[in-house]
């Protein structure tokens, strides 16, 4: 017979939403009983695998046992989640165990499709063809851009929603830079497939972007979806808006079509027209089940996909779900803040923030970091603050530039 355990909160996921959700909750309420659903015993810092893929950073530096980052007045549910039955205040777990909880955090990220481009999964890693979305890849990236004198260049942004939308472009900056710098730049033709149609989707940010477009001379091409790899033959086809195209190339940093997980998708939880947990996306709460709450990329909200965004979800999420546990209403209120730190050029990066709508959310006045310039400062903000701040501050739940505005009375 399965078994059966109750829970203050049940957390789904030991990323970064829902450790961060959590550590803000016990900050608030030490004695909270809440468990974490989490098969992984690994945890990954994903946005430093832009940085490993563009060789400032060792892989290794990205990863931490998950014990170690684990809260320590949680309990740790080594094992994933199956299924949910919210109207039983319950989710099944892959062994049969239920567990029961009064409110429920639901923060399983997004599943990386490497299955709907047609051979792709079967060349990455070989034959020229990398991705910085995985963690055992990123070093092969670095070691295409080194080992790569001439030839063709290609890098591949998916349809939305993806994770961090800017990574595509930033694997591409970075490679561009270290070529420029060892002087191949002008003998390899690189090009940018983007199936959307801008170059990036707030328009304040663009100019900057074009400059470096420019500076390294990329043939940029938007409206053009990978649709297939051929690795051996060293080929890629896009569909376009007049039909099929294969090009062949000698680098290509491919990016997976990114849906949520099936488990999510196939539940009552789903949003019907995408999948993703069906939230409000001001407050976070599940439109059908007021003790039910997405935060990070699982969640349907229309925000940007980033760690950024989860970071600034997370004490919102803490605090609704404190105020929905005690038979009150969510008291705060999420803008859709994201944060993009586009990698132009080795020491210098175009801090993007924005919000719903596209709306500029710039955490620094304009006189210390002006965000549609590239920076100096934002640099050594990306390279060495933000990763301090992940494991230091998120993780255990130090509300730095997040603390959540209460709009509503409890």
């Amino acid at each position: 017979m399965a078994r059966r355990l109750h829970h203050d909160v049940v957390v789904i996921g030991g990323g970064s939403a829902g450790i961060a959700t959590a550590s803000s909750m016990l900050k608030r309420r030490p004695s909270l009983d809440i468990a974490i659903v989490e098969p992984s015993e690994d945890h990954f810092y994903q946005p430093g695998w832009t940085m490993a893929g563009g060789g400032v950073f060792k892989a290794p530096v990205t990863k931490r046992p998950m014990a170690s980052v684990m809260p320590t007045r949680a309990t740790w549910v080594r094992e994933a989640a199956a299924s949910f039955q919210p109207e039983s205040n319950q989710v099944t777990l892959g062994d049969g165990t239920a567990l029961t909880y009064d409110v429920l955090i639901v923060a399983p990220g997004i599943r990386l499709a490497w299955e709907k481009i047609e051979g792709l999964e079967q060349t990455l890693g070989k034959n020229g063809v990398t991705s910085n979305y995985r963690y055992d890849l990123a070093p092969y990236t670095w070691e295409l851009v080194r080992n790569l004198k001439s030839g063709r260049a290609i890098f591949h942004q998916p349809p939305m929603p993806i994770k961090c939308a800017g990574a595509p472009q930033k694997a591409m900056y970075l490679s561009c830079d270290a070529w420029m710098e060892r002087g191949v730049l002008n003998d390899i033709d690189v090009e940018f497939h983007n199936a959307g149609g801008v170059l990036f989707g707030v328009k304040e940010y663009v100019p900057a972007l074009m400059d470096y477009v420019k500076k390294y001379g990329i043939d940029l091409r938007l409206n053009r979806t990978m649709v297939a790899v051929d690795g051996p033959a060293r080929r890629a086809t896009f569909e376009t808006e007049t039909g099929e195209d294969t090009v062949e190339f000698d680098m290509l940093h491919a990016v997976p079509p990114q849906v949520a997980p099936q488990f999510v998708a196939d539940s009552p939880l789903a949003n019907a027209e995408s999948g993703f947990v069906d939230i409000d996306k001001f407050t976070l709460q599940h439109v059908r089940y007021s003790n039910v709450f997405g935060v990070g990329d699982a969640g349907s909200m229309p925000n940007a996909k980033t760690a950024a965004a989860a970071r600034k979800q997370a004490p919102i999420v803490a605090v609704n779900a404190l105020a929905v546990l005690d038979g009150q209403q969510p008291v705060a209120d999420y803008d859709g803040y994201g944060s993009c730190p586009l990698t132009v050029e080795r020491g210098r990066i175009v801090l993007a923030e924005f919000g719903y709508d596209g709306k500029l959310l710039p955490s620094f006045p304009k006189w210390v970091i002006d965000g549609t310039r590239p920076a100096k400062l934002s640099w050594l903000l990306k390279s060495e603050a933000l990763p301090w701040i992940y494991w230091n501050g998120m993780l255990k739940g130090h509300e730095w530039l997040v603390t959540p505005q209460i709009k509503r009375a409890a």
